[in-house]
């Protein structure tokens, strides 16, 4: 700890993280800005030319290692069905609106993807309805409406083993209302006053196993948190698993609720949201020049995951095939991505080896774009080094109508992949007034395409530096 803390005298060692901040702290995170930082405060290395990455090998064929999705749940701005989700992003709906939840009067923010009117009935009995935190709730209904859409409700998933049937949905901020509600009683009453249900309500692996729990699910279970890249390291896991032999069936994805004072006031802490309070609804714009910083959103995302095999012997619904993903971090900085795209381009490439697929096969990225000066172009610049001919690719973003759902993103933004996949049409990024010109990619812009797409990536970087990549296609026997 005194190493973070005490920078070192030595030339030859990388600098502390967190000497920048002590520089300056008003520049925490540069997300909305361009950064700073001086190229010879980084260690200097020669990277792996992508000349270098292996050929992509052939796509898997053993029905045990096939990985299929058979259902989809979602908790969104737009409601709870899949469909309407979708139906609302071709329609090019924007979901931003001013914050009611909380007097955010005072905030230079004062808006985002809140979602109204939620009900838990049917999936959660009142009792628990009451106690659990939003992030439990929406990952609890999310993961059932999924199982449903996968014929697996009600007496039909008593039929499958569930030694051989896991969870893993991931969190990146947790329990976030529990925790603030506890230290403020903890503030205001003392430690007595803290509910019990404190710790187990806030920790981040209590989504999966509270699903786990309600479904009576025994093969793996755990949470993963990488910031906003959560839900795509959640499918690569769960993937693997599967692989692995060491499930049949797997419900992942992420799950999100953090628009309340102290979520809000941390970004605002930040420096990274938007502050266009007198049109909410076109504050998000990702690739636009006039974009100011992305916009918090919530809800929660799950697909339902299988071996092709154990769909078929069940005669299970296949909605879209999962074939390949990868992950690894940029090693740079806290919250600004490689200036050289080496990290996301070089995901990019494992996601592609691991699928299978070349990256002349791919026609559709939806992109992590959140509306941040430095990520939606670091981005771009990473997505040319694999894809060195751009003119067959569309590339959109679900967040310009629907906020940067954090920890959840990757899996909202999974079933809006996967449901463009299926349906032949890709939804549009709204609030393109003023593209930047070095985005060079048809980005849907504010009206929805029709495109058959053959191979389609979904992008989700996090804090940390953490990359994932999840690749999607239309089932083929």
């Amino acid at each position: 700890m005194q190493a973070l803390l005490t920078p070192s005298p030595s030339p030859t060692l990388r600098p502390s993280p967190l000497d920048s901040i002590r520089r300056n702290p008003n520049s925490l995170f540069s997300i909305s800005r361009p950064s700073k930082c001086k190229s010879s405060n980084r260690v200097s290395f020669t990277p792996r030319a992508s000349s270098q990455v292996a050929v992509a090998p052939k796509r898997e064929t053993d029905p045990k290692k096939r990985v299929v999705i058979t259902g989809m749940g979602l908790v969104s701005v737009f409601g709870n069905d899949p469909d309407v989700f979708y139906q609302k992003l071709l329609d090019g709906v924007s979901g931003i609106g001013p914050i009611d939840r909380f007097d955010a009067s005072k905030f230079p923010t004062r808006f985002a993807g809140q979602i109204r009117d939620f009900s838990a009935q049917g999936y959660i009995d009142g009792k628990n309805d009451r106690r659990l935190d939003d992030c439990l709730r929406y990952c609890i209904v999310a993961g059932k409406r999924a199982l449903e859409s996968a014929d697996l409700s009600g007496d039909r998933l008593s039929k499958i083993d569930k030694v051989r049937a896991g969870v893993l949905v991931g969190t990146g901020m947790g329990g976030l209302t529990v925790f603030s509600d506890g230290v403020q009683a903890l503030i205001e009453k003392g430690h007595k006053r803290i509910t019990p249900f404190f710790i187990p309500y806030a920790i981040t692996n209590m989504a999966s196993a509270l699903l786990a729990i309600d479904l009576g699910l025994m093969g793996p279970n755990y949470s993963i948190s990488t910031a906003c890249a959560t839900s795509n390291y959640c499918f690569y896991a769960a993937a693997n698993h599967i692989r692995r032999g060491e499930a049949d069936l797997m419900i992942a994805g992420g799950t999100e609720a953090a628009i309340l004072p102290i979520g809000l006031g941390g970004f605002v802490a930040c420096r990274a949201l938007s502050q266009r309070n007198d049109d909410p609804q076109t504050a998000s714009r990702p690739w636009d020049q006039a974009r100011d910083g992305f916009v918090m959103g919530e809800g929660s995302g799950v697909l339902v995951m299988e071996s092709l095999e154990h769909a078929m012997k069940r005669g299970a619904p296949i909605i879209a095939e999962y074939l390949g993903g990868a992950v690894n971090c940029d090693a740079y900085h806290m919250t600004d991505p490689r200036a050289d795209g080496l990290g996301v381009s070089s995901c990019i490439e494992r996601s592609l080896e691991d699928a299978g697929v070349s990256p002349e096969e791919v026609n559709y990225i939806n992109a992590h774009a959140t509306s941040t000066i430095v990520g939606d172009l670091a981005e771009v610049n990473a997505v040319k080094k694999v894809f060195k001919n751009t003119s067959e690719i569309k590339m959109n973003a679900t967040k310009s109508m629907i906020g940067h759902c954090l920890g959840a993103a990757g899996g909202m933004e999974a079933i809006a992949t996967v449901k463009a996949c299926t349906t032949g049409w890709l939804h549009p990024t709204i609030n393109q007034f003023n593209p930047e010109p070095s985005v060079e990619f048809n980005t849907v812009p504010n009206e929805k395409q029709q495109h058959e797409v053959n191979v389609a990536i979904s992008n989700s970087f996090g804090f940390g530096g953490h990359n994932s990549v999840v690749v999607f296609s239309a089932f083929k026997p």
